[in-house]
């Protein structure tokens, strides 16, 4: 596969990977060539490329795609390229990078399908539990944003 920032992923599907298109369970064979979809599960963090799928969502006609990671402010990454040094919205005061609990399962999975839908483009590796109850979404695979705050109702309340 690709994301919308052309970079190249290569999915692993399981006999429990899943997949949905809107609120209806569809199978792999019923997902065509070209569909914007968001893949939720674990990245190989020796290459960075490679995800172990639990999940595969079927995104909605017109919501994926460059023009979305463009309107989105997404970056591509590009290796040796500095990063575009910006932050959106609320950072937790007392964030500090590398603190937290990593959390996983379907409270890490509404996090990042909340993040990925505000910024497409990237490939999330980790999802953090913040102590003050809100999550980090840790974005890999575009230069900017490198992390997505969201609140615990799952809502992107900002970004760096």
């Amino acid at each position: 596969m690709s994301t919308s920032t052309g970079q190249k992923v290569t999915v692993n599907e399981a006999s429990t990977t899943t997949y949905q298109n809107g609120t209806s369970s569809t199978s792999a064979s019923a997902i065509t060539n070209g569909e914007s979809v968001l893949v939720l599960g674990t990245v190989n963090t020796t290459n960075g490329t490679t995800i172990a799928a639990t999940q595969v969502i079927v995104q909605p006609t017109g919501s994926g795609g460059s023009a979305a990671s463009s309107a989105a402010g997404v970056v591509p990454f590009q290796r040796g390229a500095p990063t575009t040094s910006k932050q959106v919205g609320q950072i937790p005061a007392n964030y500090s990078q590398g603190s937290g609990t990593i959390v996983s399962g379907t409270t890490a999975n509404k996090a990042t399908e909340a993040a990925l839908a505000a910024y497409p483009g990237g490939v999330v590796d980790r999802v953090v539990k913040l102590s003050n109850g809100e999550y980090e979404v840790h974005n890999i695979g575009v230069n900017w944003p490198h992390h997505v705050f969201v609140n615990q109702d799952f809502k992107v309340v900002g970004a760096d």
